[in-house]
């Protein structure tokens, strides 16, 4: 049982300075992967009234500030960006970073933010249609080669489209991982068992993740793919503090941030203090996941993040 440890980082309620010395920090400090999210407004949802950069571009100033944490964006809605030039931007990054770079999609959830910037936002059977087409475009756009060094993709959907299409220079190491976002059993993970290489849940407990993970290779027998093939992964909410009495401080603030989310996002969280963080840790591994990340959303505990990194890490690396 080997786990991989990283941080997912929202880009909201911090300055550009602050973002900066924070994913250099975590990368110095050896964490295995660094990933953002793909939001216009803050989440939780606030109204847009909380300061938030966007992904693409933040993502090429995190490629090279970084030297040794795999980069990604868990996970970009495929409704914002047409699928070609996401497959542009990604292979960008993906030189930016030196061949790091690794590309997550996903349905969407954010309504508000999309309302807000003049985005259509289907129901969800229509967002995950536009998933699964995104994604085979992507899949193609990002690995076909007709053999003569050229990189040809035609595709006629019904929401996406390419004509005859190339993607020059390809991925640096020939290839580009692609992540699958989401939780949907019917939809969300057989699009992962199709196209991804590596599936991110968010926010579930180390139970849950086990039973979606058994979905997942369920889809995969069904697909005729080998479920090993596929990484999985996981997002926890950091509230994690040095103390117990901090640890409850920080669970009261995790409720008051959430709201009428709260009671969702706590059986995801990285709470307590860090020899009960370890022992949450060890339980998704054990539950199968490869990769855990900790989300963090400004304003956190930079006391409890240094705790993180300097105590838990090593104690969950020694023991895995």
């Amino acid at each position: 049982m080997t786990v991989s440890l990283g941080a997912h980082l929202g880009q909201q309620n911090m300055t550009m300075d602050e973002l900066r010395a924070l994913w250099q920090k975590l990368d110095g400090a050896g964490l295995d992967w660094l990933s953002v999210w793909d939001h216009l407004y803050e989440a939780p949802p606030a109204g847009g009234t909380i300061d938030h950069f966007e992904a693409v571009a933040t993502l090429g100033a995190l490629a090279v500030e970084t030297e040794h944490a795999r980069l990604g964006c868990l996970v970009f809605y495929v409704g914002y960006r047409n699928p070609g030039l996401l497959a542009k931007a990604a292979v960008t990054l993906d030189h930016l970073s030196g061949g790091r770079f690794e590309l997550g999609l996903g349905g969407g959830w954010h309504q508000w933010e999309a309302e807000a910037y003049g985005y259509d936002f289907p129901g969800v059977g229509t967002r995950l249609d536009m998933l699964d087409e995104a994604a085979e475009l992507i899949v193609s756009l990002l690995a076909s080669d007709d053999g003569d060094g050229l990189r040809r993709t035609t595709f006629e959907g019904d929401h996406f489209r390419a004509a005859d299409a190339s993607c020059l220079p390809p991925p640096i190491d020939g290839r580009l991982p692609i992540w699958i976002g989401g939780l949907g059993e019917k939809r969300t993970l057989r699009t992962a068992a199709r196209f991804a290489d590596g599936w991110n849940a968010a926010y579930v407990s180390a139970e849950e993740f086990a039973r979606k993970n058994q979905v997942l290779d369920n889809w995969c027998d069904a697909e005729r793919r080998d479920p090993a093939t596929i990484e999985r992964s996981v997002n926890l909410q950091f509230a994690m503090a040095v103390d117990t009495v901090s640890a409850e401080r920080a669970a009261a603030d995790l409720d008051a941030q959430w709201g009428p989310m709260a009671a969702r996002i706590r059986g995801g969280a990285l709470l307590g203090t860090p020899d009960q963080a370890a022992e949450q840790l060890l339980a998704y591994a054990e539950a199968g996941a490869d990769l855990i990340n900790v989300a963090l959303r400004a304003p956190f505990d930079h006391d409890a993040l240094d705790a993180y990194v300097n105590d838990v890490v090593p104690a969950v690396r020694r023991a895995t």
